[in-house]
């Protein structure tokens, strides 16, 4: 087995450190996407549909059985690709199911970015800075501060670019829109990651409604929030572990 990560904004691979120490594991693969950690090619769109034909196109090399795990915008994009290439993986795994119930609202801030020169301004002031200040505002989040050190060394400019067009790509209704195959990802076994205090993901109804849809299994992180995997690693690297055995 293979067990592959994928990130999401704005952050590094350095923030799945916590979960994959507790997973104890040596088949493990973080895929940093394009302009999150790892360079913005030339020509390359920052949609969302261009980042799931990315995340197949890394799948489509990696040695399987492969079970992928997705977190943020990562979440989205293991969405997308198992909707639409579900024999890539052997089971899937997300935190942000949610995002393609009908219902779903954008939160605050992704509507800033989504609108013309609110969201280049919230980004400038985001990523502008020193790696010292970035860091500051990640610590700030409840990011421990050694790995909020190596997020705010990538971020800049290509990071700004890849949000603005990833959520502009994704302004609703896209994301409803992309919700009406949520069934297709019945083809590979799932699991919503529904951690309790997350504010970004809509609400526990939408969540498990979407789970739902997608034959997903459930697993409730009481108590922990937008970044679980370093709040507490044990539980996350439990749930998750739990779910693949139970696939063995």
């Amino acid at each position: 087995m293979t067990v592959v990560l994928v990130h999401g904004n704005p952050e590094s691979d350095a923030l799945w450190d916590p979960l994959v120490a507790a997973l104890g594991r040596d088949d493990v693969i973080r895929l940093s996407p394009p302009g999150f950690g790892a360079p913005l090619p030339d020509g390359f769109t920052a949609t969302y549909l261009e980042y799931r034909d990315w995340l197949e196109a890394q799948l489509e090399v990696i040695d399987g059985p492969i079970d992928l795990v997705g977190h943020d915008w990562g979440g989205g994009h293991v969405l997308n690709a198992v909707m639409h290439r579900p024999e890539l993986v052997r089971s899937w795994a997300s935190d942000v199911v949610g995002l393609f119930d009908p219902e779903y609202v954008w939160h605050d801030l992704a509507q800033v970015w989504q609108t013309p020169d609110a969201g280049e301004q919230a980004v400038d002031a985001m990523l502008g800075g020193t790696v010292e200040d970035r860091a500051t505002q990640m610590a700030a989040l409840g990011i421990p501060v050694d790995i909020a050190a190596q997020i705010a060394a990538v971020q800049g400019a290509d990071m700004g670019k890849a949000i603005l067009a990833l959520y502009r790509s994704a302004r609703q209704p896209a994301m409803a829109e992309a919700g009406q195959t949520l069934e297709s990802a019945r083809a590979r076994p799932g699991l919503s990651l529904l951690a309790t205090d997350d504010p970004y993901i809509g609400s526990e109804a939408v969540r498990r409604r979407a789970a739902t849809r997608a034959g997903a299994e459930t697993a409730v992180l009481e108590g922990l929030g937008h970044w679980w995997m370093v709040q507490d690693p044990a539980r996350g690297a439990a749930a998750l572990s739990g779910f693949w055995e139970s696939l063995d």
